[in-house]
């Protein structure tokens, strides 16, 4: 008699019934869901344009913050010796003459270098003002709603009126001594209104949702609701609008130099502006800064696009 092992018993047991059960195979793992900032820098990673816009940022705050690495040259002080009609040395790369000088034997290259300082400090001072100003207007308006709605509306629509440049120019022709922190005020000022209608908008659309509701349901106070709950929920069309605005203002601050009305130190803008009375005969003087102008303003403004197609959900 043959013998019967276990194996054979377990196949007769399942082989018994009309039909066996089929083991069941183990559960896949739910994949991880993002949420929007996870699947916007996923996208950013692989965009050209934000690579691009990255490397030239990362550039420009180099040489913002560390100028030295790039020229040991003063950019007040001018040799007359060295006049502008003594054109560039194109060969003698990173040193005083490789770009020139201007009208007061100054160095072309290292006006250009220490003019970015001027520039980005602007420009991120105004961006940063106008964002906090513009956006606590936006959020107060379109969360309480009614009366206090209506009057900070009026308001910002008056502000909205004016026009930008003229107002500011207005304002800083009574400051004699036009430090950074007085074109940032001036600019941020009059240059508050377009966030503050933005967040007033998404501020209006978030206050609606289950959360908002189920929020004020369990008693939560209401700075709690709007820097808790609603905020971080509004921060996406805002940081796209300041991204491109930084360019914006970068762009004004240059104008306003140009015009006289701006910085009183080193900047593009008043480069720019000298340069223009030499231009038959030596184009270098503004050619350069506003090369770097026209960078500095691009790379920000690429940079706002990416993160607009980035964050925007109809875009992908």
């Amino acid at each position: 008699m043959p013998d019967v092992t276990k194996t054979d018993v377990q196949t007769a047991v399942a082989t018994d019934g009309a039909a066996t059960t089929p083991v069941a195979a183990p559960a896949a793992k739910p994949e991880k869901s993002r949420s929007l900032w996870g699947d916007a820098w996923n996208d950013l990673r692989h965009s050209w344009i934000f690579g691009v816009s990255a490397v030239l940022i990362l550039l420009l705050l180099t040489i913002t913050f560390f100028p030295g690495l790039f020229t040991d040259t003063d950019p007040i002080k001018g040799d007359l010796a060295k006049h502008f009609l003594q054109k560039p040395k194109l060969g003698h790369v990173f040193s005083a003459d490789w770009l020139g000088y201007d009208q007061q034997g100054r160095s072309v290259y290292a006006r250009t270098i220490y003019g970015t300082r001027a520039s980005v400090a602007v420009g991120f001072g105004t961006t940063l003002a106008v964002t906090i100003v513009g956006g606590l207007m936006g959020m107060i308006a379109g969360y309480f709603g009614g009366v206090v709605d209506s009057i900070l509306s009026r308001l910002t629509d008056v502000f909205f009126g004016i026009p930008f440049l003229l107002a500011t120019m207005v304002v800083l022709t009574s400051f004699p001594d036009r430090t950074t922190w007085v074109v940032i005020g001036a600019l941020a000022a009059f240059g508050w209104t377009q966030i503050a209608r933005v967040m007033r908008g998404a501020v209006i659309t978030t206050k609606q949702a289950d959360y908002v509701h189920a929020a004020k349901a369990l008693g939560a106070s209401t700075p709690r609701i709007m820097f808790r709950h609603i905020l971080p929920n509004t921060l996406a069309p805002v940081i796209v609008v300041s991204t491109i605005s930084l360019g914006v203002y970068i762009s004004a601050e240059a104008t306003l130099s140009f015009l006289g009305l701006g910085l009183n130190g080193v900047s593009w803008g008043n480069d720019i502006s000298d340069g223009g009375n030499q231009i038959r005969v030596a184009q270098w003087i503004m050619l350069y800064p506003s090369i770097m102008l026209s960078i500095t303003v691009l790379a920000f403004i690429m940079l706002g696009e990416a993160v607009r197609n980035a964050l925007d959900p109809k875009l992908r």
